[in-house]
């Protein structure tokens, strides 16, 4: 019987992470380097994207591309490289958040928050299945707590991505279980991120006290008593991708401090 240890282990394996960066895509490419992955990391953010691939230093092979994964043609140029590894797991972490009042909202804002927060994960586990239909492959994308509890009114767009990450994961794993793909979600929630960070400091130098509650109110929900880390989601985002979850399908895990709970 294989150790805990080893299977966790990702030594041979090749990961791509949408959205690497910073936040929880730059903490999911740290983890993934630990376990002894390659790393295929893709972000709009090119310097952002430099930065991480330098904190990993010769942990693992790491290589970057700089993708605008709000377009489908730049989505399908990065698959159609002849130099590009074929990844054995796909991370769909790229999102931004959105926020606008519902009665602003016009097709052009709608257009592109469904393509960066659900559109381009849809493109890239096509591709990603599409070339991995012979031999399998994982998938982990990331949706968020907003998927089932809206906790703000001016982010309806987003928390419609999210929930259609949810229905997305769970329509993969069924079409493709049987083909040797495992797909799964996390949901999470209160994590400090560079996003979350700008939103508190905005709110403060503003005096916005209609976002300043929104956090208050957020926080006051979880059972744990605090926020959390960007690592937070990535150790559970490395539990699904490795063999320690070879029976887990279709799954939506919140990471998310006990909000959906409270």
């Amino acid at each position: 019987m294989r150790t805990s240890t080893d299977l966790l282990r990702m030594k041979g394996r090749r990961v791509l992470i949408t959205g690497a960066a910073a936040g929880i895509g730059k903490a999911l490419a740290h983890r993934f380097a630990e376990a002894g992955a390659d790393l295929i990391l893709l972000d709009i953010n090119e310097a952002g994207l430099a930065r991480a691939a330098e904190d990993l230093g010769a942990a693992c092979k790491v290589t970057t591309h700089v993708v605008d994964l709000s377009d489908r043609a730049r989505i399908d140029a990065f698959w159609g490289q002849p130099d590009v590894s074929i990844p054995d797991t796909l991370i769909n972490n790229a999102g931004a958040y959105r926020m606008r009042d519902f009665f602003e909202i016009d097709a052009h804002y709608l257009d592109a928050t469904l393509a960066l927060n659900l559109e381009s994960a849809l493109w890239m586990c096509q591709r990603f299945i599409a070339r991995r239909k012979k031999a399998g492959g994982v998938i982990v994308n990331i949706s968020s707590v907003e998927a089932i509890v809206p906790f703000r009114d001016d982010l309806i767009p987003y928390g419609m991505c999210k929930a259609g990450i949810l229905a997305l994961t769970r329509s993969l794993a069924h079409a493709f279980g049987r083909q040797g793909f495992r797909v799964n979600a996390l949901l999470p929630g209160a994590i400090k991120t560079p996003g979350t960070e700008q939103l508190r400091k905005a709110a403060l130098q503003r005096l916005n006290v209609d976002l300043m509650k929104t956090g208050y109110e957020f926080g006051a929900r979880l059972s744990l008593g605090r926020w959390g880390l960007p690592d937070e989601v990535a150790t559970v985002a490395l539990f699904l991708a490795s063999d320690l979850a070879s029976y887990v399908q279709g799954a939506a895990i919140p990471v998310d401090g006990g909000f959906l709970s409270s």
